[in-house]
């Protein structure tokens, strides 16, 4: 008896967790009510037959979070899970998370300066609307005007804008100049000067990290010489808001950076909350070197990345 009942509870078992099979299936293939398929089935648990792991992915993420906060001194690290250790399905995840975030935290008064690019446009798509009173959100950085590549710029801090019903404070000019005299003079003009000030007044920034890989957009549009290139692929580790800079974090041209149009990354480390949001193995060097150079409080990504991070 008790060995036909063993062969009938592992047959049950079998068939309702491997297979997928109803009890009442069960009942039916193995000619027992299905009551009996019930206790045959909690007899197979009883007896260690049955083994039943559940795997919360939360709970290695509280951890993974705890251990980059305090290996890169970060005020808050945000992790989101992917099921998948591949940039667009993570870039999916973490863009949705920090949308979240970013619902959550904003209040009324605050002043929120975003980049563009294709994480961010992400992001913006996923905000929610909350409505609030005086928030104001300025672009970060100058655009392009000649790419076929959508950057968003426009789009972005529109979304952003219209998800905490307010205006939307454009940069409207190249992120890059040729020269450093021709920047300065567009800069003196009191509008581009007051909008330029705002994005340091911000107390909220969200931001990704680039790459200097051959194929990264600046270096196809013309804006940097071959011998710029040159040093910008060989020292730099990733970019920010198009300033460039090496695996220490600091700036890895300052002729370069004397011709780009937007906020100094110094400024970064002096906001509230300083949100980097980005993901996948392409960008772990520009992340870490970003977190080297602290310009970051806030970090937003995912499991993979985290891990590596961590190694």
């Amino acid at each position: 008896m008790d060995s036909e009942k063993q062969r009938l509870s592992i047959e049950a078992a079998r068939l309702y967790y491997q297979s997928d099979y109803s009890q009442q299936q069960i009942a039916s293939l193995l000619g027992v009510s299905r009551p009996t398929v019930s206790r045959l089935l909690q007899h197979a648990k009883e007896k260690g037959y049955v083994r039943i792991d559940i795997i919360d992915p939360r709970e290695d993420l509280d951890i993974l979070a705890s251990e980059l906060k305090n290996r890169y001194q970060l005020d808050t690290v945000q992790l989101c899970y992917s099921p998948l250790n591949e940039y667009e399905e993570i870039k999916k995840h973490i863009s949705k998370k920090a949308a979240e975030f970013i619902h959550e935290i904003v209040q009324d008064g605050d002043i929120i300066g975003v980049t563009w690019g294709t994480t961010m446009h992400s992001v913006a798509l996923h905000l929610q609307s909350k409505p609030l009173k005086g928030v104001e959100v300025v672009q970060l950085k100058g655009g392009v005007s000649h790419s076929q590549v959508n950057t968003y710029a426009a789009e972005i801090v529109n979304l952003f804008a219209e998800a905490f019903q307010t205006i939307a404070r454009y940069l409207p000019l190249p992120v890059i100049f040729d020269s450093i005299e021709v920047k300065r003079m567009v800069e003196e003009d009191r509008h581009i000067g007051r909008i330029i000030e705002l994005g340091r007044q911000a107390n909220i920034a969200a931001f990704t990290v680039g790459t200097v890989q051959e194929n990264a957009l600046l270096f196809r549009l013309g804006y940097f010489n071959e011998q710029e290139k040159e040093l910008l692929g060989r020292t730099g580790a990733g970019d920010i808001c198009s300033r460039f800079f090496n695996t220490e974090g600091e700036i890895c041209s300052e002729a370069i950076n004397n011709r780009t149009v937007g906020i100094d990354l110094s400024e970064l480390r002096k906001k509230e909350k300083s949100i980097l949001i980005a993901g996948g193995q392409r960008k772990i060097e520009a992340i870490q070197a970003a977190l080297a150079g602290k310009y970051a409080n806030i970090l937003i990504t995912d499991q993979f990345t985290a891990q590596t991070l961590l190694r």
